[in-house]
């Protein structure tokens, strides 16, 4: 298997100790619902986990859940994010972190993701963080300032390889006149905290908590080791969170840690950013009131390369939704029927699913070699196991029965009514029709062919 190395810029084939990859994830701060954006990143650490076990590997996985540490700001300024939550919704804030936990487990499960073989929260490890940072502080890598514990960047000679920052050039990350950093990149290992501060440990530096960086480096030590085949995380990790990580880790080792870095793009919604203030920051359960699936989510990700940018708009998720029961019929229609399908076709279909996944994950590509199979031979049990194996990676449940929707005849009439009245550009009439459609439980989409109705 060839993947891209955010480290290196370039493919590279990847090579594992016995066979079996070590991978740390960076998992989420469970401080707010998630949203599609968030899940973007972890449908893609599926697909890369079910790639690498389709092609033989075996896998040690880690992801961690930030329930502490993670500050407003990734340059360690402003409050913790879990204490804003717990002021927000006046509660404690490890039953913010367990509520918005348990949302997030149960949006990978509804998108057929398979969580990592260790889930490392944040709180439950301080004491690896403690001796992470003492190891550090050893070789001379730290030093102490009024408001805690940093990390000297330019002490690390490797400083900016992965993000291509120079730090003989500030940029826009200036040192405030008041500030006691000895450089705009130094960064956070152990923040102390006032008083009032809920969550708060006792450290050899004083009482406080983790810098956000840390967690990751300590937690993926503890259960990997220090020799990392595989580190996955969003695009925007990728400047300051995983360059802080390479500091800390390689730092305290003398050597890599971490041989292969792999980023998935953002998501943007109708070609611009998803934001709360845009009212565009959709969570699976909202696709779910307009009707949809979260495997309709799910496939239209696998439309799209991990390291391109994901366009959501409603239409292409209608679309979407379209091709996966389409798709679905389409496997139905081999169940059962007699095996017609000769043995070197059905090689030659894995072969190029291997070849597409094997490079850099090029899951569209793969997608497609299921389709070219589904129509192109002729109905037989043989393509529709196969398909069903391919489907180990997808995780679109293929076999699934497919039902349309009963559309009474009154909606019908409704959405045709809109139609016209869309055509002839009278658009205050085609949302008042839209509306009352919504009121009588129903949602419709505009496609390429006209429109699509959805029972809500």
């Amino acid at each position: 298997m060839k993947i891209y190395n955010s480290l290196t810029r370039k493919k590279e084939e990847l090579s594992s100790k016995d066979n079996t990859v070590k991978m740390y994830t960076c998992g989420p701060t469970v401080y707010y619902f998630p949203h599609i954006g968030n899940m973007r990143a972890y449908i893609f650490m599926d697909l890369l986990r079910k790639s690498l076990k389709y092609c033989g590997y075996k896998i040690e996985g880690v992801m961690n859940i930030t329930d502490v540490g993670h500050l407003v700001s990734d340059s360690d300024e402003g409050e913790d994010k879990m204490e804003i939550a717990a002021k927000r919704e006046n509660k404690d804030p490890y039953e913010i972190a367990k509520f918005y936990t348990d949302c997030f487990i149960k949006d990978t499960s509804r998108l057929n993701i398979e969580l990592p073989e260790h889930i490392a929260k944040a709180t439950e490890h301080i004491g690896e963080m403690i001796d992470f940072i003492k190891k550090l502080e050893e070789k001379g890598y730290t030093y102490i300032i009024d408001d805690g514990v940093y990390f000297d960047v330019q002490k690390f000679k490797g400083y900016g390889q992965l993000s291509g920052k120079d730090l003989s050039t500030v940029g826009e990350s200036r040192i405030d006149e008041n500030s006691q950093k000895h450089h705009p990149f130094d960064f956070a290992l152990w923040k102390f905290v006032p008083e009032n501060h809920i969550m708060k440990w006792n450290s050899p530096w004083g009482v406080g908590c983790p810098g956000w960086h840390i967690e990751c480096s300590a937690m993926g030590e503890k259960y990997l080791g220090n020799s990392i085949d595989i580190h996955t995380g969003g695009i925007d990790h990728k400047p300051i969170h995983h360059e802080n990580e390479i500091a800390q880790n390689d730092a305290k080792e003398g050597k890599r840690v971490v041989k292969n870095w792999m980023h998935v793009e953002f998501l943007q919604v109708d070609g611009g950013k998803m934001s709360k203030s845009l009212g565009n920051l959709y969570t699976l359960d909202d696709l779910i009131k307009k009707g949809y699936s979260p495997l309709d989510f799910r496939y239209m990700n696998l439309l799209t390369h991990y390291r391109k940018a994901l366009n959501f708009t409603f239409e292409s998720l209608a679309s979407s939704a379209s091709a996966l029961k389409s798709l679905r019929n389409l496997v139905l229609e081999h169940k059962g029927a007699p095996n017609k399908t000769k043995e070197e076709v059905l090689k030659s279909y894995e072969d190029q699913f291997v070849a597409a996944i094997s490079d850099d994950l090029n899951i569209p590509l793969a997608l497609g070699v299921l389709w070219k199979m589904l129509k192109s031979e002729e109905k037989s049990n043989d393509i529709f196991l196969l398909a069903k194996k391919f489907d180990s990676v997808f995780s679109l449940d293929l076999e699934k029965e497919t039902k349309a929707d009963e559309i009474p005849e009154e909606i019908l009439n409704l959405a045709n009514q809109r139609k016209i009245a869309r055509e002839n550009k009278d658009y205050a009439k085609s949302d008042e029709i839209r509306n009352l459609i919504s009121s009588k439980g129903y949602t419709i989409l505009d496609t390429k062919e006209g429109f699509e109705i959805k029972k809500i």
